[in-house]
């Protein structure tokens, strides 16, 4: 039974009953879709690899130390490979990026099943340290300038590798709403009646219009989203010392 409802904003009120048919007819959906994500992941198991220099330089708090040290001895790693704007001060700094990193604060999960992770970035070290630290990332970073692929490259994918004694391979890589694995956030908005909040969506007559995408990634210090020279990404308003600006400081070279 669905009753009447004064706002048309929000989704009809029903009873239980009419509810949990509604619910039971979604979640054959979801089940499908389930299964068919699990299709997926195996034939990702099984696509081929390409093996690389696994000597190639890379430069963390301890200098430049070989790819291969970030499997930690373990046998499979993970790595975000963060974007950079060069010069830029903290706010100024990829604020997609940042939503992936911000998800992935603590590896523990993957460590325990053994697969270690790493953040890759094309910034100069020197500006990367004081980033991370102003952060409170306690995940391991390093800096990939001028590195070739498949250790560098485009930047903004989520990346697996694969060691065998002291041979690399790379596995797989995605970029784009690929990406999205890392930010249990999307999945969670995803679950409640106004989504994401964006243009893209498809909602139902009457619901609020949705805004650009990702327009909640960056915030004043008011909390108001924006995209302007006011805003920085959004978890850096939880870190100590964060004050109102009023440039990005993007004027340097993006990587």
């Amino acid at each position: 039974m669905t009753t009447s409802s004064d706002d048309p904003t929000r989704p009809p009120i029903v009873d239980m009953d009419t509810w949990q048919t509604a619910r039971d007819a979604l979640l054959v959906r979801e089940k499908a879709h389930t299964r068919e994500g699990d299709a997926i992941a195996a034939a990702r198991r099984r696509l081929p690899m390409v093996e690389f220099d696994g000597t190639v330089k890379v430069v963390g708090p301890d200098g430049p130390v070989p790819f291969l040290d970030l499997f930690q001895g373990r046998d499979e790693l993970l790595v975000y490979k963060h974007m950079w704007w060069d010069g830029a001060p903290h706010q100024g700094q990829c604020e997609g990026c940042t939503v992936s990193a911000w998800h992935l604060k603590d590896a523990v999960y993957l460590n325990a099943r053994g697969v270690s992770f790493a953040i890759l970035t094309p910034g100069r070290w020197d500006e990367v340290a004081p980033f991370v630290e102003f952060m409170g990332y306690t995940q391991p970073w390093y800096s990939v300038r001028d590195v070739a692929e498949p250790v560098g490259g485009a930047m903004g994918h989520l990346t697996a590798y694969l060691r065998d004694g002291d041979r690399t391979f790379l596995t797989y890589s995605t970029t784009g709403r690929g990406t999205e694995a890392a930010s249990g956030s999307f999945d969670l908005l995803d679950m409640t009646p106004y989504g994401r909040g964006e243009a893209w969506q498809d909602n139902p007559e009457g619901r609020p219009e949705g805004h650009g995408p990702c327009w909640y990634w960056r915030t004043d210090v008011d909390g108001n989203a924006t995209w302007g020279p006011t805003g920085r990404p959004t978890p850096q308003w939880t870190r100590p010392g964060a004050t109102p600006e009023e440039s990005l400081g993007r004027e340097g070279h993006r990587h």
